[in-house]
Order: structure tokens, then sequence, then C-alpha cells
């Protein structure tokens, strides 16, 4: 990693969630200053397991991530879609098969390994914890910072990554229109052993009429992550992302289902509840010094598993444009909201919400609406579209 210059830009990255470190780490390897600010007092990031689409595994092999992660993570060898009573709907290999056609596997890992994978790529000292961010604003010369605790910081430029509920988005675009998807989620985690009728190398997903179960192994098939679509009315309207769920609304929503989805239900404790909201896509990231990255640019609904796969292209092309002007900021918005706007717009309705258990070939439908995400190279898009840097 280059050692900035003192005169080099200096970059403010608000939110030290995936998102946020992989932004620092991408433009303190351009050779830019950076300082990372986050409000929580530890380093931590919350949730449980994700997904790793091929457009994401790609960027972080060339990181040289790829040893780490095919420790910690599973690469699924299928999908299967079963019924409430455990009839086998549909199977999908994934594999070598999805390997092959989209050039990087499909992976599935804890947040938290990430997590820490990409923290270890920007230095401590670059990380100012606690900093709860309460005003910026973005002048001729510079973007000035205010913090809760009475700090105040300056920098050239200013990103924006603290995730869905986004201090600095609302600076961009004030006040927004959050409207209840219709579906909320209950998820935690469990040890593989609790369920053993469950394959530590398959990802399920169970369809009942109203509600649906998607299981995913985690932790080198040590865990399993699971989460548990219901309907929005089953738990208040408020936007939660990391709320206390109630174990007996998890077990009522499965009860006298097949053995193997009552078995997990018994073994998850309290599940965390996570009520999904939806936006319209912004017309700008940014204004002046400022803009957005990840989730605070594009909050998008987790149909599609890819909210960090977005947040990591996110990255590659802002590192790959920034040269210190606020024009550079407004380049790499030009060149990645036509995607994300795309990506985000086609997660509602998508994924697990086309299978049902009365209309084969939903699975089938899944996949080829998401190929084209899978498929698409960041950086090969970058020299494709003659982006200057």
């Amino acid at each position: 990693m280059p050692n900035p210059t003192p005169s080099a830009t200096r970059v403010a990255v608000v939110g030290a969630g995936i998102g946020g470190l992989a932004a620092a780490g991408a433009l303190l390897r351009a050779g830019l200053r950076v300082d990372v600010y986050e409000q929580e007092p530890r380093p931590r990031e919350a949730g449980v397991g994700m997904h790793l689409g091929p457009n994401a595994t790609r960027i972080l092999f060339r990181l040289g991530l790829e040893e780490a992660l095919r420790t910690l993570a599973v690469r699924p060898e299928a999908l299967e879609v079963r019924t409430q009573d455990g009839r086998l709907l549909d199977r999908r290999p994934m594999g070598d098969t999805w390997e092959k056609e989209y050039g990087a596997p499909h992976l599935t890992v804890l947040r938290g390994d990430l997590h820490a994978l990409l923290a270890d790529r920007v230095p401590s000292a670059a990380v100012h914890l606690g900093a709860h961010l309460v005003s910026c604003h973005s002048a001729d010369d510079a973007v000035r910072l205010r913090f809760a605790d009475g700090r105040e910081t300056s920098a050239d430029l200013l990103v924006g990554a603290d995730g869905a509920h986004s201090a600095v988005r609302r600076t961009v675009a004030g006040a927004e229109h959050v409207v209840l998807s219709g579906a909320s989620a209950l998820r935690g985690l469990v040890p593989a052993a609790q369920v053993p009728g469950l394959a530590p190398d398959t990802m399920y997903m169970w369809v009942g009429r109203e509600v649906r179960l998607l299981v995913v192994p985690v932790d080198a098939g040590r865990q399993f992550t699971y989460v548990a679509l219901l309907p929005a009315t089953d738990v208040p309207a408020e936007e939660y992302w990391t709320g206390r769920g109630d174990p007996a609304l998890l077990a009522a929503a499965f009860d006298g289902w097949h053995e193997d989805v009552t078995a997990l239900v018994r073994a998850s404790g309290t599940p965390g509840r996570w009520t999904l909201h939806d936006r319209e896509p912004l017309p700008r990231w940014g204004h002046g010094r400022v803009t957005l990255l990840g989730d605070a640019a594009h909050p998008m609904l987790p149909h599609h598993g890819q909210g960090a796969g977005q947040a990591l292209e996110d990255a590659v092309a802002l590192a790959h444009f920034l040269d210190g002007t606020p024009e550079s900021l407004r380049r790499y918005e030009e060149f990645r909201r036509p995607h994300t706007t795309r990506v985000q717009l086609g997660a509602r309705g998508g994924g697990s919400q086309k299978v049902q258990a009365s209309a084969p070939g939903g699975l089938r439908q899944v996949v080829e609406d998401t190929s084209w995400i899978h498929l698409y190279d960041v950086e090969a898009a970058l020299v494709e579209s003659g982006a200057d840097a």
C-alpha cells in the first residue's frame, strides 16, 4: 500500500461497515489520505450471514483475499426449493457450474468474517470510533464535519458510507419517503450440528403460502444462517435493522412444517428482527465535495443479495475516478448510478418472492434475473466505457 504524501487529497469516510472499509482500503491503495469515522464505540458488523455473488468475489479475490475467503466461507454446491412439508420442487446446481459460468464463485460468509478481512486492510490509526456525525458542510475549499462529542474536522472530500440510515445522505437528499415493503424478516444463526438433516454445502428455500424460510451455510459449513420472511403485519412497522425478534412468532410461523424446519426453529434462540423498507433511487448522490457509497447511496431490498456486492463495486469505481476534485465525484456517480439503480429496482419483487409452490419455474426466473449482475465486472466495465480517472 503506497504511503500518502502530506499534500495528498484528504478523504473523510463516514461509516466503518463493509462499504466504508472497502472504500477506505481502495483509496489508501490509490495513495490518498483517508480517515474513517464510525459512530459505534468499537468495530463491529451487525447481521449474521451474507451472500457474495461472483461480481463481489472477483473483486475480493483481486485484493488477495481468495485463500482466506475459501477457508472462512462456503461455496454452495446447490440451491434447493422445498414445500413446507419437505417436498423437493427444484434443485439448481451451483459450485463449479456457477464458477465456470460467471468466472468467480458464489460464496456465503459471516458478515463479521468479511468485515474483519477488510478491516485488516485499513490501519487502525485511520479509524476513529465513537464519532457520531451530526453535521457536515461542503465549502469551496473543504468539507467540515462536526460530531456529537464536540469533535470537529475537515477534509478535501467526504464519502458517506454510513448505511441505509445515512446522516450524510440527509444532507444530500433531505427528508425521504420510506415505504414498508410488505415483508419483514426474522434472522439468526444455528449450529450445523443441531440440524443434521441439512447438508452443510447446500442452500435451502422452503416456501409456504405467506411465509418462507431461506437457510444458507456459513462459517466453513459449521453454521447455518437463516432468514424467515413474514408478512409485515406480523412485526412493528418501524424500520429496525438490528432489533430483537420474538421466538414465539418464529415458532408459530413454521408450526407443522417439515422436521428440518422445526429443528432449525427450535435451535434458533432469539432471532434478530429486520423490517424491510423500500426507497426510490436517488437522482443524485452528492453535491460539491460530498458523495455517497453503498447502502447510503442505494439502499435496496435484500432479495438479490447484492448489498455488499454493490458497495464493493462502488469502492473500486470511486478509487478509479478520484483525483481530489469535486468533479471526479460526479464522474464516479455518473458511472455507477445507472447500474445500481437497475439492481435496486430489480430487487423489488425479486429473489425468493418469485418462487411459489404452485408455480414451477420460479427458481429459473430468479437465476435469469440476476445473471447479468453476477457477470458484471466493474473493472472491465471501467475500461470498456473509456472512463477517465
